[in-house]
């Protein structure tokens, strides 16, 4: 098991991943640095390699499954995750390990938004972007991560280990990040200076695919993590809107003693029996996600127990 693993999933950065990878290694020299390279059309690879990094490659295109693929292969106490693009600078990287190691940190996050990263990015609706997922993430899941879409982190093993990743592009640093809030593992956030690419190297983000793509995935994730709050938000508007299609009605039937509006008051009433289903609905789910919660929690201590003999031998 390594002590500490330095993870740079790449695509097409052979302007900036021999810098990434020697500052690294200056700041973190007991490290072992992994460069995955996904699918690059360049000298990526070749450079990482010249630059002392161990080099693997992840032929299914997506951050999300080079990160999946990462994950499984690599066995270490701390892990820290940074881009090949040569944004994030490597001194922080000690303070974030150490967070890990000496702090008990499940997660650190290297949070650029309380820096430079609203000056230094020269693309202002990335910045609207990061500035709403955050907010929605931490109202949705009550946490207070400072930066939701980071890609400059550090994890414990168990995080790691326990982590199923789903996503298959960018939205997997969300999905990171929720999945620490909700299964109460230890997050901290490190305040991290951001750089903005070097010209003529390309973001792969694009703003409004990957952008609605993460806006999806907090929603499938609010669904799955807090069954009972989303479909009782559903189950709201229905009533609402049952109750308000059908005072008129009501209001006719007081006046005349007929009810003229036979198919609406038949649609209301179907549409508050939906309202009912939703909300029972989400109760049964808020039980299993109890249960599922309950069991996580041993298999952690199961997991916990594994990181330990594998540490001591």
């Amino acid at each position: 098991m390594d002590h500490i693993a330095v993870l740079i999933p790449c695509y097409n950065e052979e302007k900036s991943i021999e810098k990434v990878v020697t500052d690294f290694r200056a700041v973190l020299p007991e490290a072992v640095i992994y460069v995955y390279d996904n699918n690059s059309k360049d000298r990526t690879a070749e450079l990482a390699e010249k630059a002392g990094a161990i080099v693997r490659h992840e032929y299914m295109q997506g951050k999300g499954n080079v990160m999946r693929r990462m994950f499984r292969e690599i066995d270490a106490e701390c892990y820290l995750i940074t881009d090949g693009d040569d944004t994030y600078p490597a001194e922080y990287a000690r303070e974030m390990a150490d967070r890990v190691l000496h702090h008990n940190a499940d997660m650190v996050v290297g949070d650029r938004l309380s820096s430079t990263y609203f000056t230094e990015n020269k693309r202002p609706f990335h910045n609207l972007g990061n500035s709403l997922v955050r907010f929605l993430v931490n109202v949705l899941f009550r946490s207070q991560i400072k930066d939701i879409m980071t890609g400059y982190r550090a994890f414990s093993y168990r995080f790691v280990k326990s982590f199923p990743v789903l996503s298959r592009g960018f939205e997997i640093e969300t999905e990171m990040s929720i999945h620490a809030i909700d299964k109460n593992m230890q997050v901290e956030n490190v305040i991290v200076d951001y750089r903005d690419r070097q010209e003529g190297s390309e973001s792969k983000l694009n703003t409004y695919s990957d952008g609605f793509k993460v806006l999806k995935t907090i929603l499938r994730l609010y669904k799955n993590y807090h069954p009972l709050g989303f479909f009782g938000i559903i189950a709201l508007f229905l009533v609402l809107l049952s109750l308000g299609f059908s005072i008129p009605v009501f209001i006719d039937y007081a006046k005349t003693g007929l009810v003229d509006r036979l198919p609406t008051l038949m649609v209301c009433g179907f549409t508050m029996l939906s309202a009912i289903i939703c909300f029972f609905s989400g109760i049964i789910l808020s039980s299993l996600r109890l249960k599922e919660k309950q069991d996580f929690e041993k298999n952690l201590v199961l997991l916990h127990s594994s990181e330990r003999k594998s540490s001591e031998s």
